[in-house]
């Protein structure tokens, strides 16, 4: 384990947006490098406040003390790389909470293992493809496994029941959402399942497919559940769909993301539009108001009760970006195959008079198509309206390949995992800087040193 002092920004390598040397937002000034795995480090998962587990293509999964970068525990049982991995509570009613941890691998096992003591406590090997991601229904009490079926397990591991052979690409992505729903991605098709608990009348468990949803034209990215009402989907080609939860039906509809942008010469626009995944959707985050979407090397925030994009970076790094997430205070974290992490902060400005907003990007009353008005001024309602900026506000320089996620402690920072290999505790400077001036007083107290002194 390596302690780095960093300083600031980087030169400009791109079209992406640089800072400069000052950071003065950006609190992570040091960092931790933990060296353990042997291949690309894909997952990090949150086990409790001051624990992660990582894992990836060496098939490991290792478990990690975030505050001091201790290797606590490092699980082995799978033959080819890790596919999936996710936490689910033990049965067992003892005061201290245990998270079992399942990993899936492409070596068609999945594995359940307990991580407080550091064992394999079960592992399942009946599947006929890879399992390519798992989902926990917590109020049900039980995990779902996806590939080219559907199979829905309890605590115990025992095969509820499942879905007959759904395609040969299988399940790429699985979101729960309400009424005992989830939603799986299967190419560019999503499929809408139904579980069924047993009732007096019945004493087994059934899974019910309720709906076929056909309106992408390419494979489905990502998935993620936004409310009660709504859950979003992204495809390969940047079709964004908003989709409204009972009914099943689009609320919006929008795949024209990339807008070059006029200060970009001819040559920077060809050659940025003739790459198909400059608008491919790898991710989604969302809270209340907002959905965040990366796509391609941009990042957009649309606002659901505005129904419009508020903010966009269009190219916010000078790659695809992978991951993303909200940390408190407005702030959002990105992550991308150029090897960089950036913090954004979403700020409010004011919307100048007859100023374009731009409603091509989510057009939730064109539901996708060219609005003719699109380049018109606003609307009188909307003239004096709130828009929003992203502003990069810090950009971490670590890693020497594509960072795949990261995971947020609110005590102990960010923890980011590469395709190098590594794993980074991005610590608080200041913060770490009082916990060890702290220390030493205490130790001179201890030893008495402390009043001799004075």
């Amino acid at each position: 384990m390596l302690r780095w002092l960093i300083g600031g920004g980087r030169e400009p390598q791109g079209l992406a947006e640089t800072i400069g040397e000052e950071q003065s937002r950006n609190p992570y000034t040091e960092l931790l490098v933990l060296k353990a795995h042997h291949d690309i480090v894909r997952f990090l998962v949150q086990l409790d406040d001051y624990r992660f587990a990582s894992a990836g293509d060496d098939g490991i999964v290792i478990i990690w003390n975030a505050q001091t970068g201790e290797k606590l525990v490092e699980l082995s049982g799978h033959t080819q790389k890790i596919t999936a991995i996710v936490t689910f509570p033990s049965l067992e009613s003892c005061e201290e909470k245990n998270q079992l941890i399942l990993t899936a691998s492409a070596d068609r096992t999945v594995i359940v293992w307990d991580g407080n003591a550091g064992r394999q406590v079960q592992r399942v090997s009946c599947f006929q493809s890879t399992v390519k991601c798992l989902t926990v229904l917590q109020r049900l009490e039980v995990w779902l496994s996806g590939g080219n079926d559907l199979c829905v397990w309890n605590q115990k591991l025992e095969l509820l029941c499942k879905t007959s052979h759904i395609s040969d690409t299988g399940i790429s992505a699985l979101a729960e959402i309400p009424n005992n729903c989830v939603a799986a991605a299967v190419g560019k098709e999503l499929i809408i399942f139904r579980l069924v608990a047993p009732t007096e009348g019945s004493v087994e468990w059934d899974i019910i497919e309720v709906k076929r949803l056909l309106d992408h034209q390419d494979n489905i990215l990502s998935l993620v559940n936004v409310n009660d009402v709504s859950f979003v989907t992204g495809s390969h080609v940047g079709e964004l769909i908003i989709w409204d939860i009972p009914g099943w039906t689009v609320r919006a509809y929008e795949r024209s993301f990339w807008d070059p942008a006029p200060q970009l010469d001819v040559q920077q626009e060809i050659r940025l539009c003739q790459k198909p995944n400059d608008v491919s959707i790898h991710h989604f985050t969302c809270d209340e108001e907002n959905v965040f979407a990366a796509v391609g090397r941009g990042l957009y925030v649309y606002n659901l009760q505005m129904k419009r994009v508020i903010a966009c970076q269009k190219t916010a790094h000078d790659s695809n970006v992978l991951h993303i997430a909200r940390l408190p205070n407005r702030q959002l974290t990105s992550c991308s195959e150029d090897g960089s992490v950036r913090i954004w902060e979403l700020r409010e400005k004011q919307q100048l008079a007859a100023e374009p907003v731009p409603t091509g990007f989510f057009n939730m009353w064109g539901f996708g198509r060219m609005n003719k008005q699109a380049t018109q001024p606003v609307k009188k309602h909307q003239e004096n309206g709130t828009s929003c900026s992203l502003e990069l506000i810090g950009d971490l320089i670590g890693h020497s390949s594509s960072v795949e996620m990261f995971l947020y402690f609110e005590d102990h920072g960010l923890v980011t995992c590469s395709a190098d290999h590594l794993i980074i505790l991005w610590k608080n400077g200041e913060r770490e800087s009082g916990l060890r001036s702290l220390k030493l007083f205490q130790k001179l107290e201890e030893t008495g040193d402390l009043y001799r002194a004075a």
